[in-house]
């Protein structure tokens, strides 16, 4: 469990020295598997300067996957949300273990300059900013969770690295006798802390007796606006898709004093409107940018992390006549084949340098196997809840392959981001082309 909850735990920390102690320690099933606690490594403190690019560059790599993902003219038009927080911490505790141009790889596919063990320090400092910034009306929870294969030593320096960025401990489990009670057990524990919102990360296969790593983040938000929509207020409002087509869905409105911006042509090209949306008690906020009508695929495809911070650095206190459909939706993705059109390609085939994970005395040659995410969002008059769970598998090379008042209506497709305004980092981001779509 991390320590970026709102109450954070932090259990007795054990040296974890060898397969013999991860054996005792351990059970094959059950979300109850006992953590082992590496001892952390000393690594210097997270430097402020690069917790800042680390935010900024999880907001890239955010974008990066956003148009990867609606790539495809089949998955362009649906709704999706996805969390750049949660799958940068699922590869931040991956990278230091990598080599060579594994690492390399992962490096520019998250855009980071940093070390490895200097961008894990800078994700924790970061997941751990965002829960602090939280009070009354907002809950941050998030919890990372590393399991791996009973009978097989770890580096402990890689172990150390990780508890020392994250505090995770270890969990063990039997992923080669009995791999679909290791999915249960992995799945139970992402489910319990996200409160029940994600259900079975892993998919049956995607643990098998290949596995020796299973690392998870867990991610979750309750947060109610700082300034409620009224219920009375809402009313069916006409919606209008990318397709052209109407269809009346609920819609919330209101009239308040918020921070807005609205641009046309020069950089971003199609005209768009934005809004903030605040969070009560915390320094998270909703931001909603809204193309013009017929503008959003152009829009979304020209948007890149300049073009947002511009979006984002122009919100200036405005009155709002604002407009906005209620909305609740699931995505899941195997983002295998995002990564490698990202570039990382080495991570996942027979020349994987994954070598810094392994324990002393272990001849098995590792490689990242099925990298996935399931999130959720849900949008109505009291506020927001969302949570997203990623997860990524290590393999052996033996195992299968991977797989004014001014107006704005918001009645046409609009992308969405949930950030921490004070550190700029990307919580969830995702785009709405239906809202009556489940």
């Amino acid at each position: 469990m991390s320590a970026t909850t709102v109450r954070s735990r932090r259990p007795a920390v054990l040296l974890l020295c060898c397969a013999a102690l991860l054996t005792a320690c351990g059970s094959s099933g059950g979300g109850g598997a006992p953590v082992v606690r590496a001892e952390p490594v000393a690594l210097p403190p997270a430097d402020p300067a690069g917790v800042a690019a680390t935010a900024a560059g999880t907001g890239a790599f955010g974008l990066d996957l956003l148009h990867t993902l609606t790539a495809d003219p089949a998955a362009a038009g649906r709704n999706l949300v996805l969390s750049p927080s949660g799958l940068a911490t699922a590869l931040a505790m991956v990278l230091p273990g990598a080599r060579g141009a594994t690492a390399d790889e992962l490096a520019k596919a998250l855009h980071t300059e940093l070390g490895p063990e200097q961008y894990a320090i800078a994700t924790g400092a970061l997941n751990r900013g965002g829960a602090s910034a939280t009070g009354n009306g907002t809950v941050l929870r998030r919890s990372d969770d590393l399991w791996a294969q009973r009978d097989v030593p770890f580096a402990p320096h890689y172990l150390g690295v990780l508890a020392a960025a994250f505090d995770t401990g270890l969990r063990t489990a039997d992923f080669r006798g009995d791999p679909e009670g290791a999915r249960k057990a992995v799945n139970s524990t992402v489910e319990k802390a996200t409160d029940g919102r994600i259900k079975d990360l892993f998919a049956q296969g995607q643990i098998n007796p290949a596995t020796r790593l299973a690392l998870t983040d867990a991610l979750y938000l309750k947060a109610d606006w700082a300034r409620p929509f009224k219920a009375g207020q809402s009313s069916d409002r006409p919606f209008h898709r990318l397709d052209g087509s109407e269809a009346p869905v609920s819609t919330m409105a209101t009239t308040e004093s918020l921070r807005y911006a609205e641009g046309s042509g020069g950089i971003l090209g199609e005209p768009w409107q934005a809004v903030e949306l605040p969070y009560a008690g915390s320094t998270l906020a909703m931001d909603l940018v809204v193309p013009a009508q017929g503008g959003f695929e152009a829009f979304r495809k020209g948007l890149d992390r300049a073009q947002l911070d511009l979006v984002l650095g122009a919100l200036a206190e405005r009155a709002v006549d604002l407009t906005l459909p209620k909305f609740r939706f699931d995505t899941a993705n195997e983002l295998t084949p995002a990564l490698r059109a990202l570039g990382v390609t080495a991570a996942f085939g027979e020349g994987a340098d994954l070598s810094g994970i392994p324990g002393p005395g272990s001849t098995e040659r590792l490689r990242i196997g099925p990298v996935l995410q399931k999130a959720t969002v849900q949008v109505d008059e009291q506020g927001t809840v969302a949570a997203a769970g990623s997860g990524v598998g290590v393999e052996t090379m033996a195992g299968a392959p991977p797989k004014q008042t001014v107006q704005l209506h918001v009645d046409r497709p609009f992308l969405f981001l949930i950030r921490d305004t004070a550190s700029g980092l990307p919580l969830f981001l995702g785009q709405v082309t239906d809202p009556a779509a489940r």
